[in-house]
């Protein structure tokens, strides 16, 4: 796909629309003899392609070696979740697996690289599980999230669901227990409110 302005320089650039609602979108820097300033989230831009753009909270991971595995996570309705996720130092294969039982790309994935120095981002619409792999050691990354954390809502989808067949670049290193221990995919617990 042919990158698009959302709403010209200093903003940002929709780079790919690949599944409804996830797109992968791109800073547009003004640049100088100081370096670089963009915008990295801005709602009415992101109103402009449909997107929720309000902000319940920001999280950030750090991941210390490369291969470790984040994820997949997603929230039930009501807490379901807009993400928008940005790589700000080191890189991921960062990857949204559609898991809306009305959409016409159910079970399917989309991953891109996301790096520190790239400007991406990538926004996971509710209902999609959204999980990440490190490429590089010392990896920051951002998110901001539509809805507040909500336990009893949340649900996680296994790297190697025998039920998706997931790409990811390298077999993961680290995988926390919890995401480990994600049973293999039961319409009945992934996607029951």
């Amino acid at each position: 796909m042919e990158s698009v302005s959302v709403t010209g320089a200093g903003g940002m650039k929709l780079l790919d629309h690949p599944l409804p609602g996830v797109f992968l979108l791109e800073t547009e820097p003004r640049r100088d003899e100081r370096g670089f300033f963009a915008r990295c989230f801005c709602r009415r831009e992101l109103a402009r392609l449909g997107v929720d753009g309000e902000v319940a909270q920001a999280n950030i991971s750090h991941s210390r070696i490369r291969g470790t595995l984040r994820g997949l996570h997603y929230q039930l309705p009501p807490a379901a979740e807009t993400k928008i996720v940005r790589c700000l130092r080191g890189r991921i294969h960062d990857l949204v697996l559609d898991l809306r039982p009305d959409s016409p790309t159910f079970g399917r994935h989309f991953a891109a690289e996301l790096a520190g120095e790239d400007g991406r981002a990538l926004v996971v619409p509710p209902g999609c599980a959204h999980g990440f792999l490190t490429l590089t050691d010392e990896v920051l990354v951002l998110y901001f999230v539509s809805a507040p954390y909500d336990p009893e809502r949340e649900r996680g989808v296994r790297w190697n669901d025998p039920a998706f067949a997931l790409s990811w670049p390298f077999p993961p290193v680290i995988v926390s227990e919890r995401d480990r221990s994600h049973p293999d995919f039961d319409p009945s617990w992934h996607l029951a409110a």
